[in-house]
Order: C-alpha cells, then structure tokens, then sequence
C-alpha cells in the first residue's frame, strides 16, 4: 500500500491511469471535500492502486477480504456476503463509488458487496470521524474510484480467471471480464462488464463450508457487474462525466445447510448438520444494484469560483436466506435514493474555501415470504415452498438536507490550518405497522386481526465541526494533530415497529409499542482527536497515528432478533494503528501494518469491554515482495488478536498466510495465488460475532461455524490490446 491520497471524486472527476509516484509531491486531494496538497492532509489516508487491489483478489479473495488486509483500520473481513461488524477504528465505514454512497439507513452491511475489482482503478480510505459526508462515517470514509477512459485510440480489456482448492467436484469459481474504453479530445467512454461463477467453498478440513443462512453467502453463486461511463468536455473549463452501473449476485442453488429431521441440527443436534445438494426455494439470495451518476464541473463562474455539481440515483433490492425459527421466511428489502450535491471553491490567498449544499430523499420497504414450514421441516429446510406474504419492517423515509463549509489557510511553508463545519437536518417519517411476528400469527390460526404499531416522524438537526493543524517538520515528514465529528442515525427498520401483544378473542391487542412520538430513535454523535505522522525517508515510507474516539449514546443489539436500541451509556475507542514499507534493494521489499484497539462502554459507572457482537480485534500484517525481471511475488500474513468481552464472551484469533505471484508474459500477463497457504483451519471473524447474536437456546452454535476455505488456488490471465 501507498501511503499518500490522491484525489477523491465525490464531485471532481478519476484521473484515467494511476499517477506516478515522482508525481505525487504536486497530486492534490479532495478526501476532505476541498483539494489540498496530500502533504498537508489532517488525518490518516490510505490508497490502494488497482495493482495493488488486483493483486489481492484475483488471488481469491473479496473486497472485503482485501481491504482488511491493506488498510491498518478495517477489520478483517469474512468470505460471505454481508461486512455485518466489519468496522473502521471499530465505527461504522461510510461507503462510496464515485462519492455515492451505498449505505443506507437500513443497515443491512452489503455494502462491499457492490463491484467488481474489474472497474476499480483505486480506493481512497480517509480514518476516523468525518463531519462532512453526513451520516454513516463516524469511522471513517471508502471511496471507490471506477475506470475511466483516456484521450486514446480504442482500448481493450481482457481477463479470464480460475479458483480453487481442488476439494471435490464442486469446488471451483471461474470468472470472466472484457472492457472496452478510447475517445478523443472531447469525448471518452468505457463499458465493461465482468461475470463469476463461484461453487462450493472447502475448510482446511476439507469439508464444505457451511451456508450463511443469516446474513447469505457468496458461496454458490453467479454474479455480473456492468459498468459504463462517459466524459465531455464541454468547453475549457467545463466537464461532464456520466456513470451507470448494475451489480448483481444471486445464489445458484447449489449445495445448502440441511439441518436435519424438523430442523433438530438447529435445534439441539448439531451433529446432523451437513451440507447438501438438493435446495429448492421459492426466493433465492440475492444482492441486486442499480446507480446512475452524472457529475458536472466548471472553473472561473460566479467571480472566478469553480463550481462542482452531483446528481444521483441508486436502487437495491435485496433478498435473504429462508431462515427457521418459529416459522420459516425469508426477507426482501427495497431502498431508493437519489440526492444532489452543489460546491463552490475559490482561493483567497492563502485561503482555499468550498462551500455547499447536499440533499438527498432515501425510501425504504420491506417484505417477508413465508414457506410451507410442514414442507420445510420434512426437508431439514431443503425445500421452500412460498404460500404468504407479510410485512417484515416498517416503511420508512429519510430526507435531508446540509449546507457545508471547509476552508485550507496557510499559515507558512510548514504549516497549514483546516477546518470545516456542517449543519444538516434530517426527517424520518415511519408507516404505521402491524408487528411481524403478528402478521404472521393468523396464517397458523392465532388470531384474525391486529392493532397497527403507530408511525410517524421524528426530526434531527445536527451540526458537525472539525478541525486540524498540520505541520512539516522536515522534507518529507508531515505531522497532524485533528478534531473531528461525525453522525449516525440507528437502524430505524430494527428499532420502530416492535410491540407487545396480547390475544383477546381473534384480535391482537397492542399493549406497549415503539413509536416515534412513545420512543423517539436517537442519533448518535461520534467525536474524534487523532495525532499522527506520515514520512518519505527515501527507501522508507511509514504512517501512524494514535486516535480516541468517544459519543455519549451506545446503540444495543438484542441476540436472536437483532433489534436495536440506543442507550446514554458512553462508549469510546482507543488505538494506534499504523503501516510501513521498506526498500532492502531492486530486488525486496519488505513491510507490515498494525492496529491496536479498544473498544468499551460504561454502564454502571465503570469502563466494560463492548460485546464481541460489534467490537473490532486488533490485527498485525506483514509482506514480502520480491521482483525479479518479469516476476513480482508477494507473501503476506495477516493475524487477529483474540478478543473479550465483559459477558465472557470470547473471538478466538486466528494467523494465515497468502502467496501471490505475477509474470508478465509477451502478451499480457498471469497472476498465481495461493490462499490460505498453511491450509489453516479457523472460524472467521463474521462466523463468531453470528454465533453470540443468533445462538439463542435452543439455537445451536455450530449452525453459524463458517471456517476459513483452505488452501485455494488461483490462476488469472489478463491482457490489454
């Protein structure tokens, strides 16, 4: 990784091909929405060049998995769908393609589940709390920039790839990718679309490794990402970018958990659990994503101001796993946003200032097939026949709207002030709902009718402030010291909705219910100080930076349901984190990474070790690179601390080892990987946060053993033309 930001495109345009380290002393960034000289960035920033993402997926991992192991901050991520606990600093991560997000008020962590590295040309990572993307970045900010063409003739891309482990038939996971990209002058353009087929994961075992029937798998499935854009010039300071995407990923029916005669492997006998081919469902897992983006810029208007403009649009529609309890079901959840974002910037001097506004109106609904659960209990939850559909979370909107300000003053050679403020005020406004559970009651014979949970809407106003002084001690040292402030607004769907009933005669009668008016949801401020230091010492290249950062309000999950609820009890997280390279000659490279972290609540009037269900484990990296001609091979190792928590709750750590090879060939080039090297066999991260949310008694734990895949080998081809 390459310690050094380059510009982030929430509003300004990708540079079409990765910037040349010599050229970094001049590149300038807009991670904090205001281009400043990297060398005078406030807080920690990470990039990871598309080599450097390649490198790492096309040896088998996913984006998740990549940048757990890349960026000292993010956690380690797990092999399936969902980045449920996948944290930065141990705080919720806004998410970005182009400057869109991907997170929404539902907080359904598919997030990463987004793109193909195909159409990744970087990923800006910006550590901490940030007071000028709105809600969602209390811990920091990913920014994934897309492929965008050049002035050149026509250009392809062409790559063919195959995974896997060779554990039996099943297991093996092929993909394909062209792209097609030129222009001239005035116009250029790319489309590329990418597809996968993945089977059967193996543990170190060799034994299949167990559906995710909470949050899904990636396991199993076909996925396709299309994505095109075009950019105009329109005069000689005016630029228009447009960008279209579709993602989809969508299970396959391929082998699924059997759990036994009347579900009892779920239930108390683990032993017969076992994977089986055979799943029939009338609703498949599925990720499927829609965006539209259309970016305008335009220099010396309004008394010499550059103005940028952002218009959006993303539709999401996700579909879960037929999940057993007291009835067999699985969730559907829409979300719709689109939004607009305007900025001036104009230098004053010494004094670079942008200021704006952004809106944006996000709609969320929700569903819940219900299968024939005699049908399912017979099959061990193999076959699925859908015969109901209710209602599962209350709809919801979002609307908001911010004005912002961040300013750069130069206060000498060495030293540069920034500072920033935004206001945003949001509305929620929530249906009326009928609780699930007494949707359902009435299609098994318990009841007729129900009282309808109240909606109606609750208001934020939130005003957000950061400051940071970065000085230069000597060339090519920069040193930081920042405050900052970010806002996250609780899972409305997992908080309103929920009531106590009670059965007179045919009618459910609400007793007690979560409402807006009863029991208003709170939002939850986030503040961060953070001192660093990054340096460029020739063959050496190092950052790092200890944080703390704190809110007076801490968000519970309830095992089982996962409902939420936000308490005034504090919460804080401490840590150092850092990364270095090192240049041993032409040949080597050797380098590592770490974080140390804490995470803790105070209840009772004492500091206690927050719940493994949300924490974040510390973690150590480090490589190797040798080159050598045409060959460039990578070794790396990536361990997790184990981790406590006040409930006695235990996340055992785990160490693997990845080996990842390129030649150049005359035409083109081929990548060798091999995960996993040791064949380890582990429990990942995201398998025992499950295990303390989901195994409630009679639930067993062993439901929710997603280990590790074992040794997995990877061989891809790529050439451009």
């Amino acid at each position: 990784m390459h310690f050094h930001a380059q510009a982030n495109t929430e509003i300004a345009q990708a540079a079409p091909e990765s910037i040349a380290e010599a050229e970094l002393a001049t590149q300038t960034v807009s991670s904090s929405r205001l281009a400043q000289n990297r060398g005078e960035l406030t807080s920690t920033v990470q990039i990871i060049d598309s080599a450097e993402l390649q490198t790492q997926m096309q040896a088998g991992l996913n984006l998740k998995e990549a940048l757990g192991h890349l960026v000292p901050g993010i956690d380690l991520g797990n092999q399936g769908r969902s980045a449920f606990g996948q944290n930065l600093r141990g705080r919720p991560m806004l998410v970005m393609i182009d400057g869109v997000s991907l997170n929404s008020s539902r907080a359904t962590a598919r997030q990463l589940d987004s793109i193909d590295a195909f159409h990744i040309e970087r990923i800006e990572v910006l550590s901490g709390a940030s007071a000028l993307y709105g809600g969602g970045a209390t811990g920091g900010i990913v920014n994934i920039i897309t492929k965008k063409a050049g002035d050149s003739p026509t250009r392809y891309s062409s790559e063919v790839g195959l995974t896997s482990g060779f554990a039996g038939s099943g297991d093996h996971q092929w993909r394909l990718a062209q792209s097609i990209a030129g222009g001239n002058e005035t116009v250029q353009g790319r489309l590329g679309i990418a597809v996968q087929d993945a089977g059967d994961f193996y543990d170190a075992k060799g034994n299949k490794v167990r559906t995710d029937i909470t949050q899904t798998d990636l396991q199993n499935t076909r996925s396709m990402d299309v994505l095109g854009n075009l950019q105009f010039k329109l005069g000689a300071q005016q630029h228009l970018s447009l960008t279209g995407q579709y993602y989809r990923n969508k299970f396959d029916g391929g082998s699924y958990l059997y759990a036994g005669p009347n579900l009892a492997g779920i239930f108390g006998r683990p032993e017969l659990l076992e994977q089986r081919k055979g799943f029939q469902s009338d609703v498949m897992p599925m990720t499927e994503r829609f965006m539209l983006n259309a970016d305008y810029s335009a220099g010396n208007v309004l008394g010499g101001q550059d103005l940028y403009l952002q218009a959006f649009y993303r539709k999401e529609n996700l579909d879960f796993a037929p999940y057993p309890g007291s009835y067999i079901s699985a969730t559907h959840q829409n979300t719709d946003v689109f939004g607009f974002k305007a900025a001036l910037s104009k230098q004053f001097g010494d004094l670079n200032l942008r200021y704006g506004l952004d809106w944006d109106d996000e709609r969320f609904d929700s569903s819940q097939t219900i299968f024939d659960r005699n049908l399912g209990l017979a099959s061990g939850g193999m076959v699925n026949k859908a015969f109901a559909e209710t209602g599962r979370y209350p709809d919801y909107r979002v609307r908001s709207a911010a004005l912002f300000a961040q300013g750069e003053w130069k206060l000498n050679e060495r030293t540069t002030l920034n500072a920033g403020l935004r206001h945003q005020r949001m509305r929620l406004s929530v249906d009326d709902f009928v609780s699930a559970t007494q949707q359902v009651m009435p299609l098994y014979g318990q009841g007729k009718t129900a009282d309808a949970v109240p909606g109606g809407g609750n208001s934020y106003n939130v005003s957000l402030f950061n400051l940071g002084l970065n000085f230069k001690p000597a060339k090519g040292h920069d040193s930081w010291v920042s405050y900052s402030e970010g806002f996250e607004l609780p899972d409305p769907a997992k908080y309103y909705g929920q009531g106590q009933y009670v059965l007179n005669g045919t009618h459910w009668q609400l007793v007690r219910g979560v409402s807006p008016s009863s029991s208003p949801l709170q939002g939850i401020k986030t503040r961060q100080v953070e001192l660093g230091w990054r340096g460029n010492m020739g063959p050496l290249k190092a950052q790092s930076a200890v944080f703390y950062a704190w809110s007076d309000k801490n968000m519970l999950l309830s095992p089982g349901t996962l409902v939420i609820d936000v308490v005034d009890d504090k919460r804080r997280n401490f840590g150092w984190e850092g990364a270095l390279d090192y240049q041993v000659n032409n040949q080597w490279t050797v380098g590592g990474s770490w974080l140390w972290i804490r995470s803790e609540n105070k209840s009772n009037n004492q500091w206690q070790r927050q719940s493994i269900m949300t924490a974040s484990p510390s973690k150590l990296t480090a490589h190797a690179t040798w080159r050598y001609q045409n060959w460039n091979t990578r070794l790396q190792a990536t361990h997790m601390a184990s981790l406590k928590d006040s409930a006695g709750q235990r996340m055992k750590g785990y160490t693997t080892l990845d080996l990842m090879s390129t030649v150049k060939l005359p035409v083109g080039q081929l990548q060798l990987g091999v995960q996993n090297l040791l064949d380890k066999q582990y429990l990942s991260t995201w398998s025992q946060r499950a295990m303390a949310l989901y195994a409630v008694p009679p639930v067993s734990r062993d439901t929710f053993a997603f280990y590790g895949r074992g040794r997995t080998l990877s061989v891809t081809y790529r050439v451009d033309y």
